[in-house]
């Protein structure tokens, strides 16, 4: 196996970073999309797309679920030398996502117009929901099986195979965005077209790697094991809550932006939840990138090694977040631009200064996401819970009914950086809690 090379530092750097790369790429399909849509179609098409975009963080927190956990056993068991089951696990977890992809289709397709307005669509915008979320559910197999691939290859031992991939994948979207979108005129659903057949040829590339004689994770025979199927959730399930987690946040956002301000302001939270997206996807970058390293050598019982992992991981983490607040407020000016056209000045200024507020949650998010991918990799499902729970769901749901509450509208935009604070604290006994264990 390709997991231990010539040095533990040589090793972080070489599955971190192709890690951050394909995150980045993943978190850009989504903006790429935002883009021509708002420049092709209208500001208000950008509004529905960012409406729908919780849908989209599903197919990909659904694909974690699977893609980590499976992950996580494949690498205990190798460093086990266990390769005959290992190569079980990634026959069944294949077969699973399949099925899960079949079953999330035919539900869009049939109830959609429910799930537009659940999500929070409008009478102006309930039409590009409907058409977003339809056309992207018809590729979701695709979505949910290159993003589980992706993870999976890394793992195999080769995280720029996966890396080179991912960018080939994001360089097609671009060019089918331009073309479905600007020369064919063909609105929402051309960019959700381009986003959903960008994936299909992404996928049919990795499988070209697992269709090799290098992969280690041939599919083979198999008994379908629930117990096996209950142990890849269970471990895969806090990654999958902090990859839905933009998700769940932006649908939160999305609703008290529309009960205290007005639709107008969709506008601005998206632009603002592209780069926030980001830089969280970034973060779990960094939690994936360790993953397997640290479930590898936690199988071979060396704690010292996957100690260190989480050592690098935090120093990393926390430069890149303290980076990502002075850079995302450096250009927060021309960020806005690439979206909003200028004769709307008013909406341009009332972007950067919801981007100024929103960018001091980038400080604190990297240090909830790494540990709780950190107690993934060491099989801490109920850790790993509870912070992806608290920074995903309740601490976000919290922050926005108190601040709503004393501040109105305004208190919207410190309700992420309130978020954070407060999982921190959580994060932090609960890491405690571990080291004395």
């Amino acid at each position: 196996m390709k997991l231990e090379g010539r040095s533990l530092i040589h090793d972080f750097f070489r599955f971190i970073i192709p890690s951050l790369i394909a995150q980045w790429v993943y978190a850009l399909y989504t903006m790429i999309d935002g883009m021509f849509v708002a420049r092709g179609v209208s500001e208000l098409a950008l509004s529905g797309v960012n409406i729908a975009m919780p849908f989209v963080t599903l197919l990909f927190s659904v694909a974690l679920i699977f893609a980590v956990g499976s992950s996580t056993v494949i690498a205990i068991l190798l460093g086990r030398r266990e390769d005959t089951q290992a190569k079980e696990v990634f026959t069944q977890n294949i077969l699973t996502v399949i099925l899960v992809s079949a079953v999330i289709t035919a539900a869009v397709l049939w109830k959609s117009k429910e799930i537009a307005l659940f999500l929070g669509a409008t009478e102006l915008t309930i039409e590009y929901v409907r058409t977003y979320i339809t056309t992207i559910a018809c590729f979701s197999v695709f979505f949910i099986c290159s993003y589980s691939l992706e993870i999976l290859i890394k793992t195999d031992g080769y995280p720029m195979t996966a890396t080179v991939i991912v960018t080939a994948g994001a360089v097609l979207n671009c060019i089918l965005d331009y073309l479905f979108v600007i020369v064919f005129h063909k609105g929402v659903w051309g960019a959700a077209f381009a986003t959903g057949l960008s994936q299909l040829i992404v996928m049919l590339l990795y499988l070209t790697h697992f269709c090799s004689s290098r992969t280690h994770m041939k599919p083979v025979r198999f008994t379908l094991s629930l117990a096996l199927a209950w142990r890849t959730v269970k471990i895969g399930l806090s990654s999958g809550i902090t990859e839905f987690s933009a998700g769940i946040v932006i649908f939160l956002f999305n609703r008290a932006i529309l009960t205290y301000l007005n639709e107008e302001y969709i506008v601005c939270y998206t632009i603002v939840s592209y780069v926030s997206t980001i830089v969280v996807m970034s973060m779990a970058g960094i939690a994936q990138g360790i993953q397997p390293l640290v479930s590898y050598y936690y199988g071979k019982g060396m704690p010292g090694k996957y100690h260190r992992l989480l050592k690098y991981a935090l120093i990393f983490g926390a430069v890149f977040s303290a980076a990502a607040f002075l850079v995302s407020r450096a250009a927060a000016v021309p960020l806005v631009s690439l979206f909003i056209s200028p004769d709307l000045a008013d909406l341009r200024n009332a972007s950067v200064r919801v981007f100024y507020t929103f960018s001091y949650s980038f400080l604190l998010c990297g240090l909830n996401v790494i540990i709780g991918g950190y107690f993934t990799a060491i099989e801490y499902p109920r850790s790993a819970m509870a912070i992806s729970l608290g920074r995903g769901f309740l601490f976000v749901a919290l922050s926005l009914r108190i601040l709503t509450a004393l501040y109105g509208g305004d208190g919207i935009w410190w309700a992420a950086a309130a978020a954070e604070g407060l999982c921190l604290l959580l994060t932090g006994v609960l890491f405690l809690y571990y080291k004395r264990k």
